[in-house]
């Protein structure tokens, strides 16, 4: 693993997901905005590259088996464990996580009025996730699953949507979206952490949102800097075959 201030950071996390919690331990978003040099990221958040780099490739000391090569998964393997787990587990947090809110905007909203604007952000937010993952579920994946399948039979595709890229733009603008309402989420939250007088119901539902934050920066990754730009490039060899 060479790292310089010239490396994208998305393409980075991609070949080693354990320096993701680098990143996030420095504010660097390394999901929606992983297109970015570690430079620009760094000038953005002002820290100071070399140390930032150092700490990235220290990682080469550690132990990585248990430290998953998404990278290697063919890519309907990939769509598969993105339908499978993270789809799934969107869709079973959300009534969770907005029954928990509902209860804590009643009991703690006078005290605590961003609990209100926390509980619409993240209504929203289930909206617009459940409309997007159907739209990969019915549209997106399907179409990539037969990219790998043409790949080893050799076979041209056309899609009724023109190339994957179009689907794709349209995902990653989605994507953020999402990622810019969680930022304000995160805020509003002070980073999840409950203030003093939190019951019990209101700790666990900042760390409901925290773990569900955590699990849209995987997926989004996931999808942003491996499945679709290993998809495009699949396409346009099989188009040029």
């Amino acid at each position: 693993m060479h790292i310089t201030k010239q490396t994208i950071i998305g393409e980075l996390v991609a070949r080693e997901y354990r320096t993701a919690s680098v990143f996030k331990e420095n504010g660097i978003d390394f999901c929606c905005n992983g297109n970015r040099t570690i430079q620009e990221a760094c000038n953005q958040k002002q820290i100071e590259s070399d140390g930032l780099i150092a700490h990235l490739e220290s990682l080469k000391d550690q132990d990585s088996g248990s430290s998953v090569n998404y990278n290697s998964w063919p890519l309907d393997l990939l769509a598969d464990y993105i339908e499978k787990i993270h789809h799934r587990y969107v869709q079973k947090s959300i009534q969770e996580i907005s029954t928990f809110l509902e209860k804590i905007v009643s009991v703690h909203g006078k005290a605590h009025p961003e609990l209100s604007t926390i509980a619409q952000l993240f209504a929203d937010s289930a909206g617009e996730l459940t409309a997007h993952m159907k739209k990969e579920e019915l549209i997106l994946f399907p179409y990539i699953r037969q990219l790998e399948q043409a790949k080893h039979s050799a076979t041209k595709l056309q899609a009724a949507f023109g190339s994957v890229q179009h689907p794709i733009r349209m995902m990653m603008h989605e994507h953020d979206t999402e990622g810019e309402r969680f930022r304000k989420i995160n805020a509003l939250t002070g980073s999840y952490h409950a203030p003093l007088d939190a019951c019990n119901t209101y700790k666990v539902t900042y760390s409901l949102l925290k773990e569900f934050e955590d699990d849209l920066h995987l997926h989004i990754h996931l999808e942003n800097n491996i499945l679709f730009p290993k998809s495009i490039g699949l396409e346009e060899s099989l188009q040029s075959t």
